[in-house]
């Protein structure tokens, strides 16, 4: 089965980074759906572009490519800045003309979709799957292994050469507020969290640390069997998704 067509869009954050993005219009037209990807990611990647499939089918579909990924510009700086690009893909929403905006972001993606609502806000759901509730995490080996690719030199251009993704050296500075903190300003914008209990990079203390720290409206799914973001999303969580953000939208 063919994936529904998307129209390319080249998006521009307010500090001037070029964004590649697409945009899957949806017959309902009043929602729009933000969807932002994992650390490395594609909205080109197959499994990105199956997610965009099935929420089309709750509204149209805003895709981009973070800051260092893929054609898009700049280098990333693994959740700091890349609240810009979420803002950038928001506004143009907007300005295509939805009027409901949910963003649903996965993995670094869950962790820039929390600190973007509580920091710039202006949207209406916010669903995180599968992200972190805090920074420097290294208790998983893929974990350490992301890390080495971020920290080393080496790592750094292997992450340029196999996945497209060019990292910004240094360190942050300041510190980035940490979702789990992040998740408290949410409020009242509905806030979804889900994360499986086969998650190899976060393990369930992530998720329960952001429910906590979050207030209502909020809700937790752990989902039994479930591994991490994208990759591992069925379509029937993809479209349980899409309706807990058409039923909080009413």
């Amino acid at each position: 089965m063919p994936f529904a067509p998307h129209f390319p869009v080249m998006l521009r954050t307010a500090d001037g980074v070029r964004i590649d993005a697409a945009h899957t219009p949806s017959a309902a037209t009043e929602l729009g759906i933000v969807v932002a990807h994992g650390f490395t990611g594609s909205w080109r990647e197959r499994t990105a572009r199956r997610i965009v499939h099935v929420l089309n089918g709750f509204g149209g579909v805003v895709a981009f490519d973070f800051r260092g990924h893929g054609r898009s510009g700049g280098r990333t700086t693994v959740g700091d800045l890349e609240i810009l690009d979420v803002e950038a893909a928001v506004r143009h929403a907007r300005v295509i003309g939805y009027s409901k905006i949910a963003v649903v972001g996965f993995s670094m993606g869950a962790a820039v979709a929390v600190r973007h609502a509580a920091l710039h806000g202006g949207v209406d759901a916010v669903a995180a799957v599968s992200g972190p509730a805090r920074w420097y995490y290294r208790g998983t080996r893929p974990m350490r292994q992301v890390h080495w690719a971020i920290e080393q030199p080496f790592g750094r251009w292997a992450a340029r050469v196999a996945k497209r993704t060019r990292i910004a050296t240094g360190r942050w500075d300041p510190v980035p507020l940490p979702p789990h903190e992040a998740a408290g300003l949410v409020s009242p914008t509905p806030l979804l969290i889900v994360h499986g209990d086969a998650d190899g990079f976060f393990p369930l203390d992530h998720a329960h640390q952001l429910y906590a720290g979050a207030r209502e409206p909020k809700e937790l799914w752990i989902e039994p069997g479930y591994g991490h973001a994208e990759s591992a999303a069925t379509p029937e969580l993809v479209r349980r998704i899409g309706k807990w953000i058409s039923s909080n939208l009413l």
